[in-house]
């Protein structure tokens, strides 16, 4: 079988080569890398993301490192929301996606430790949805810290994704169903409402 790879290095892209939707974003020098800046423009309802533009992902690896925080003036339920999705179709009206939430890795409460990263499937499968459906299967617990860089790894095999943090052999999530089943699309750095996120050291690799 044919197997086919390369390597996007997301600080190597120029402003062209990023795509936003509804985000502002900038390159600039984050605690010892250098990264993208993403934030988002406009209200909090929206999609926010930056496609990576030429990349065509089916199954594979995507791995980078991220940052996320909760920005200035975020609201309460605020909690650095960051991560990448994958599979994009054009414009954001479908994909799927997994994301951290750093806010909630070292809190006093245990539920919200439990609720440190997510999946979730757009449009039709928010967090709010999976969670009422089907408590605690698309969720987990990993030890996390706003504003501090994270590695994170996903590989995708037809309708299974796997999440890795931290360079763990482990998976912190395990989801076997992605509710958009097998495809193709582009990928995205995402970022929720009221969050200030940096990506750095994006590799793409194809299988």
């Amino acid at each position: 079988m044919l197997r086919l790879s390369w390597i996007v290095l997301v600080t190597a892209l120029s402003a062209q080569e990023l795509k936003p939707l509804n985000v502002d974003i900038a390159k600039v020098e984050f605690k010892g890398r250098t990264a993208w800046k993403v934030t988002p423009k406009g209200p909090g309802d929206q999609e926010t993301m930056a496609f990576i533009q030429g990349v065509d992902f089916e199954n594979g690896t995507i791995e980078l490192e991220l940052a996320g925080a909760p920005g200035a003036g975020a609201g309460e339920g605020a909690r650095g929301f960051a991560g990448v999705a994958f599979r994009v179709r054009p414009e954001g009206k479908t994909y799927e996606c997994f994301y951290l939430r750093p806010t909630n890795g070292r809190a006093d409460d245990q539920v919200r430790r439990n609720h440190s990263a997510q999946y979730i499937s757009h449009p039709d499968y928010p967090w709010q949805r999976l969670r009422k459906e089907t408590p605690e299967k698309y969720e987990s617990y990993v030890d996390l810290e706003p504003a501090v860089w994270t590695k994170v790894r996903i590989e995708v095999s037809g309708s299974k994704a796997l999440l890795f943090v931290h360079g763990s052999q482990q998976p912190t999530l395990i989801v076997n169903d992605l509710k958009l089943g097998p495809g193709r699309g582009g990928i995205a750095l995402w970022i929720g409402p009221g969050t200030e996120a940096h990506f750095a050291n994006l590799t793409v690799k194809t299988k």
